[in-house]
């Protein structure tokens, strides 16, 4: 059994690129927002398909010029030949950024299935693989506490994090789940497959439960009844939004009395239930840099 964590762990936050330019204030807002938090590093997503593949590259640049945060850049497989993928990889090297985030990536809108580019990675292993003889990249994976939609069995995710593993890896980011036994069950379970490097729990506040539980059925995250239940008696507004905080700040303290000593919030360029659910679990803004924020 895992000791429990004996001081605050660190955090990470997740944004997406913005699509326009109300967007960009709106994601610099937020990082604004939670940057007194001192997170450890920051991520920005590419969007299925690579269609923002411009968007997170001009939005990875900015955030590492303008706020000295540590910046991890997605990348994916999907609609790319090697050659440009590296190309891209090479690109935030030269601006002194050196953290990927390598993922396969979703198929395209409108196609239900990846398929490799002719000239590109087959899966995401190739990816990390390239991106390690490339340089000194610091390389974050996907990981699947709950059964990827595409996995052949229960074991099939934690078979493929060891590949991606041996392949280079560095540490994994999970996707989102409810229950903090999810997360525990998982960990064992590669523990006893003899993985060894960091597995970050990624956490989703609740801002809509609407759209979040369309989310989860998307990416197979197991919707227990009892959340269900939660959020059909608080209804709408306030009450709510405090049942969110309440849940994922419990959630966190689960997976902290459990060893967790870093946890990864998946914003969606919304700040503010974030930073309310890190001050929760007693991780407070440092006063310097919020003046400087």
């Amino acid at each position: 059994m895992t000791a429990p964590a004996t001081s605050l762990p660190h955090v990470s936050f997740e944004f997406f690129p913005p699509r326009s330019v109300e967007a960009s204030f709106r994601l610099y807002d937020a990082v604004k927002t939670l940057a007194p938090l001192s997170p450890e590093f920051v991520s920005v997503t590419y969007g299925a398909g690579g269609t923002t593949r411009k968007l997170t590259h001009e939005a990875v640049s900015a955030i590492h010029h303008t706020t000295g945060l540590r910046v991890a850049a997605h990348l994916t497989c999907v609609d790319a030949t090697r050659e440009d993928t590296l190309e891209i990889a090479r690109g935030y090297a030269a601006e002194g950024v050196r953290d990927i985030v390598a993922l396969r990536g979703d198929p395209p809108k409108g196609q239900t299935r990846f398929v490799p580019h002719p000239e590109g990675f087959a899966d995401s292993c190739e990816l990390i693989a390239a991106l390690k003889s490339e340089g000194d990249f610091t390389i974050r994976v996907g990981a699947y506490p709950d059964p990827h939609p595409e996995a052949d069995d229960d074991m099939a995710d934690v078979r493929w994090l060891k590949r991606k593993f041996e392949a280079g890896a560095d540490a994994a980011i999970t996707q989102f789940f409810f229950e903090a036994d999810t997360f525990f069950r998982f960990r064992d379970a590669c523990a006893a497959a003899g993985i060894d490097r960091p597995i970050l729990p990624g956490i989703l506040p609740i801002e809509n439960w609407k759209n979040a539980r369309r989310f989860a059925q998307r990416c197979g995250a197991r919707i227990p009844a009892w959340l269900d239940a939660a959020f059909d008696d608080a209804g709408d507004g306030a009450e709510a939004e405090a049942l969110s905080i309440e849940i994922a700040a419990q959630l966190c303290r689960n997976l902290m009395e459990g060893g967790v000593d870093h946890l990864h919030f998946y914003t969606l360029n919304k700040p503010t239930l974030s930073r309310r659910i890190c001050q929760a679990v007693g991780i407070v803004a440092n006063p310097s840099l919020e003046a400087v924020a």
